[in-house]
């Protein structure tokens, strides 16, 4: 398999202070309802032919399967439902299994959810020359390329996704963090450029690879691409421009959000990763693996195996606790950023397959996960003043209280 670890990640030991713990950021790889808990969808739903676009790398295939019903509006002080986006960066396929696991439990529970496709994913490495990263050399790329088999793999994972109802955003390419090439410092003109290519190697994988025996993506990327998250949530400032120019929708860059109901920058919803409590630990943790890794095992990928049942227990709370916190108060949406790692023996991703199962408890009707495009969709079609109320709500501020 090949190694998908990330270089440069941003991290904290578990000895980091409080206020230091809130804005570490890592990356990798019912009533007044958006939708319902049943996503319909799969191959077999799909009844327009499918029209190929460009080379054949993605086909117009109509409207997305298993997609909720037109969003409800909600009356000024009527309860909304509980949203959660579970999210994925990278969402490559490297063998372990990873992509069409949760692609599963999603299903079971009746979940929707994002990835974001690195775009370089589908970039054999014997055509890395292609990829021209600003302020990096040709070809250079803090994450690795992958086998063609594991390209193969995620195209086919990826398809499966979208015509199960999931969204594919981006995260973009190389995925710089450090030194003079980190996405930090680029310009709205170099994302804009670093976009056009995420944009070309999805759209052009069969010219790239050659492959002939893997049937199209099932859709138009130019459509559906509405949002991204930055790699290390570094960037976002200069994004957003190049983000509005290009119709988009929502960005999921910004670290250190809090537990409240999002807002616009720049006209676009900004939805943050979020503080949530941390078992075990005096402080909050952002709601991603890899910040609850940086805390536990000191930024290593694999720690001390004798930590890892109290490593996934805290990791299993963050979520759940996180999640029971707005459920029983503001009802904010809570954002959940994952990787297809298997750090410190996978156990967050074993924290993420069993707060699902909790949050998506059968008793729970007005619970609804989602993805971000479908979250946006929610947003759009309320009333301003009944989005205002919800925003005065504040951390852990009960509904109506």
């Amino acid at each position: 398999m090949r190694d998908m670890s990330r270089r440069g990640l941003l991290g904290l030991g578990a000895g980091a202070s409080a206020a230091a713990a809130l804005t570490v950021a890592g990356c990798s790889t019912g009533s007044g309802g958006g939708g319902n808990k049943t996503p319909g969808g799969g191959p077999a739903t799909q009844q327009a032919k499918a029209r190929p676009i460009g080379d054949g790398s993605t086909a117009d295939t109509g409207p997305q399967p298993g997609q909720p019903d037109k969003p409800e509006k909600l009356e000024l002080g009527q309860k909304p439902p509980q949203f959660v986006v579970f999210s994925w960066d990278g969402a490559g396929e490297v063998g372990n299994g990873l992509f069409p696991r949760f692609r599963k439990i999603a299903k079971d529970h009746g979940a929707s959810m994002t990835f974001f496709l690195s775009g370089i994913y589908c970039l054999p490495e014997s055509k890395k020359n292609l990829y021209r990263p600003p302020n990096n050399p040709v070809g250079a790329s803090d994450i690795g390329y992958l086998t063609d088999g594991h390209i193969k793999d995620t195209l086919r994972n990826v398809r499966e996704a979208w015509l199960e109802g999931h969204e594919i955003g981006t995260h973009f390419n190389g995925h710089f963090c450090a030194g003079s090439g980190s996405v930090g410092q680029w310009t709205p003109a170099q994302w804009r450029s670093e976009i056009d290519q995420a944009m070309s190697f999805v759209t052009k994988w069969r010219t790239n690879t050659g492959f002939t025996d893997l049937e199209p993506l099932p859709f138009d990327y130019q459509k559906e691409l509405i949002g991204g998250r930055t790699p290390c949530l570094l960037g976002q400032d200069n994004l957003l421009p190049t983000a509005k120019q290009l119709g988009w929708r929502y960005d999921a860059s910004s670290p250190g959000g809090l537990q409240v109901w999002p807002t616009k920058k720049q006209g676009i919803w900004d939805l943050p990763l979020q503080q949530v409590p941390f078992p075990g630990h005096s402080f909050e943790v952002l709601s991603m693996d890899y910040n609850m890794l940086a805390n536990q095992s000191k930024n290593a990928t694999q720690g001390p195996t004798a930590r890892y049942p109290e490593w996934r227990r805290e990791a299993t709370g963050a979520y759940i606790k996180g999640f029971e916190r707005a459920y029983e108060t503001n009802r904010a949406p809570l954002f959940i950023g994952n990787h297809f790692e298997q750090w410190n023996g996978g156990i967050y991703m074993d924290a993420v397959e069993e707060a699902i199962k909790h949050i998506a408890d059968d008793k729970r009707k007005d619970v609804r996960l989602v993805s971000f495009r479908q979250l946006v969709d929610w947003l759009d079609a309320q009333d301003p003043q009944v989005l205002a109320s919800l925003r005065g709500l504040g951390v852990g501020q009960k509904f109506g209280g």
